[in-house]
């Protein structure tokens, strides 16, 4: 009998040995489900379950269609000195844009700078990983990705653009980086998802009906409005724009409206999704010590700033560090369709299930 239990922990690892054991067994090869699990783990530590481990039966659904390689021939194309493109031939995009960054910060290392354009991509889960890899060997990292449409333009009354993600992550010596990660929507979809879940209203200026019009009902829900809603949506339409430019033109993929839906009906056809990364070796701009003597600075009087009445004033990523030490310490949840997916999944696979902690 399955455990659905509201309080339901298990360890980051022993979530990690899941996910590879799933992905193993539906073909992906040990790169894919490796960075696969890699990016989930990271973002479900840092409280971020809608682009973690709840993603885990789409991958496995799209993998078994057809949709996604799982032993992809992933190609890289240095064309400049600080430039370059990856083939991801249809496969999984934790692992295109794993090898992006590794690309992007060797080029970086040696000249200061490096981006890589990604085309024939899939999902990739949380854009702030891929940031993440970078600020983690000491380099700025900035990370982009087109979707599918959801996301109305500004004045628009029909999904335009996806909610294309901009990530960008620094070095901080001695801590946690500084990580951003957000998409170019007022919210992500899934928080209309967990509002209808709950019962609850949404917020103003975050979403639309069918017809275009501001709606907080869950369940009248066809479209997100952009960044800065009806009466400054322009702001984050803009954005939207510049990631999906950065995301396709420069790879040569189709632009996020033409995309087939990332949820189906169709998991045999690939996607093609695009993504873009970038790296930057700091001290190939100033001496070695500046950038991180600046930084340190910066951060320590953006954290002493007076705070309204019952908040604190924190950093992009403070959230998430923090996040990660709870979860790290006490488990990462399942909620109970979580728990009926793994259980699921690992009946369905003959994997051994996920251990509760107790």
């Amino acid at each position: 009998m399955t455990d659905t239990s509201l309080d339901f922990r298990v360890t980051h690892e022993d979530l990690a040995r899941f996910i590879q054991a799933t992905l193993a067994a539906v073909g992906a090869n040990q790169a894919s489900a490796q960075a696969v699990s890699r990016a989930l783990v990271t973002a479900s530590r840092m409280g971020t379950d809608s682009h973690g481990l709840r993603l885990l039966p789409h991958y496995v659904q799209a993998l078994q269609g057809g949709r996604i390689k799982g032993a992809p021939n992933m190609v890289f194309q240095r064309r400049l000195a600080a430039t370059g493109c990856l083939n991801a031939d249809d496969g999984l995009g934790h692992l295109a844009g794993y090898t992006a960054m590794e690309h992007a910060t060797a080029m970086a290392d040696e000249v200061g700078i490096g981006a890589v354009a990604v085309g024939h991509s899939s999902h990739f889960g949380a854009a702030g990983c891929y940031a993440l890899a970078a600020a983690e060997r000491g380099y700025l990292g900035m990370a982009f990705c087109n979707s599918d449409p959801f996301v109305l333009l500004h004045d628009g009354a029909k999904p335009f653009h996806g909610t294309n993600p901009i990530a960008f992550a620094a070095p901080v010596a001695g801590e946690s980086p500084y990580l951003l990660d957000m998409a170019t929507s007022s919210i992500p979809w899934n928080r209309v998802q967990q509002f209808g879940a709950i019962g609850r209203q949404l917020p103003d200026q975050v979403a639309a009906d069918a017809a275009g019009q501001v709606s907080r009902v869950p369940a009248d829900i066809a479209a997100l409005l952009p960044l800065g809603g009806s009466d400054f949506g322009f702001k984050g339409a803009g954005l939207g724009g510049m990631v999906e430019v950065l995301s396709s033109m420069l790879s040569g993929m189709q632009h996020g409206f033409r995309l087939l839906p990332m949820g189906g009906p169709d998991m045999a056809t690939p996607r093609g999704v695009g993504h873009f990364f970038l790296a930057i070796k700091p001290d190939a701009f100033v001496d070695e010590g500046t950038f991180a003597q600046g930084l340190a600075a910066y951060l320590k009087d953006l954290r002493a700033q007076p705070a309204s009445k019952n908040a604190r004033v924190l950093a992009p990523g403070d959230r998430e560090w923090r996040c990660q030490a709870q979860r790290d310490a006490q488990g990462v949840p399942l909620d109970v369709a979580n728990q009926l997916a793994y259980a699921e999944l690992a009946e369905r696979h003959r994997i051994t299930p996920l251990s509760r902690l107790d």
